[in-house]
């Protein structure tokens, strides 16, 4: 199963997150299939590749909650309820 999860890099105390398409049992760090975005806790800002968020949610890939989340407040699943 595929997940859309959040995956850590950078510095000790500086982290800062990309949005992963990866399986399920790889681990946090492990290899991704697609990089669909970027999360900065510390700044809040947000960049999103919303047409891969909707492709892969529309082949089967489950968001996590935080991820879910963040899309949520971007707007990204009004546009695939908008537009089955």
């Amino acid at each position: 199963m595929v997940k859309l999860r959040l995956k850590r890099y950078g510095r000790k105390q500086q982290n800062t997150y990309r949005i992963v398409a990866i399986d399920a049992q790889c681990r946090r760090e492990g290899r991704a299939l697609e990089e669909v975005g970027s999360y900065n806790l510390r700044k809040d800002q947000t960049q999103l590749d919303i047409l891969a968020i909707v492709n892969s949610t529309r082949e089967g890939a489950q968001p996590t909650e935080t991820v879910y989340d963040i899309s949520r407040k971007a707007g990204i699943f009004e546009r695939i309820k908008a537009n089955p």
